[in-house]
């Protein structure tokens, strides 16, 4: 039985230095994503010709730079991460092996073969933020699941969060008793979910 090892991480995109090479439709797709989950993201682009979406998507992002010309090896200087989005497979296969030298953590748009990690389809909720990975083999079935749980959570979902952290900052005690605590309330609220439904 086939198991998903990828291990689910949540960076803090702000302390990262980002590169994204093409300024295509799929390198608006992937800037976005980087944008909607973290609009101070600092992402430099490089692409000869870009979408007018996409350099009105960059205008309106304080951190984002536009460079208007083909990718260049000196591009990796200083980035921690690398989004790959052209239709150049050559291309990305260079860079590639460029950026395992210098242990630089690559995605490459629709190659899982050559991708250190994934963009998986993600759900949130105000803080609560679910991502799901297929492990590469259906973004189709990513973006319906995260359909999914998006109707399914309901939108008073800050509310409860911001309760909860109120609640867990009043409690007295170490840490193993205010986490048996929060474990009890958290536990009965599944079940009165599961005897609602």
């Amino acid at each position: 039985m086939s198991q998903n090892t990828l291990f689910p991480v949540f960076l803090k995109l702000e302390n990262f230095n980002t590169l994204l090479v093409g300024g295509g439709n799929v390198g608006l797709e992937k800037l976005t994503a980087l944008l909607v989950n973290n609009p101070l993201a600092n992402v430099t682009v490089v692409a000869d010709r870009y979408l007018e979406e996409t350099e009105k998507l960059a205008k309106s992002s304080p951190n984002v730079v536009l460079t208007y010309r083909k990718f260049e090896f000196d591009d990796l200087n200083n980035k921690q991460l690398v989004i790959l989005a052209t239709d150049n497979f050559e291309l990305h296969k260079e860079i590639k092996l460029k950026t395992a030298e210098l242990g630089i953590l690559t995605n490459v748009a629709d190659t899982p073969a050559l991708c250190d990690f994934y963009l998986g389809s993600i759900v949130r909720k105000g803080d609560l933020k679910i991502a799901i990975s297929t492990n590469g083999k259906s973004p189709t079935l990513a973006k319906r699941m995260r359909q999914y749980l998006e109707e399914a959570i309901p939108d008073s979902m800050q509310s409860l969060l911001d309760n909860m952290k109120t609640f867990r900052d009043k409690l007295k005690g170490d840490f193993s008793t205010k986490l048996e605590v929060l474990n009890d309330l958290t536990s009965s609220m599944i079940e009165k979910e599961k005897k609602d439904n």
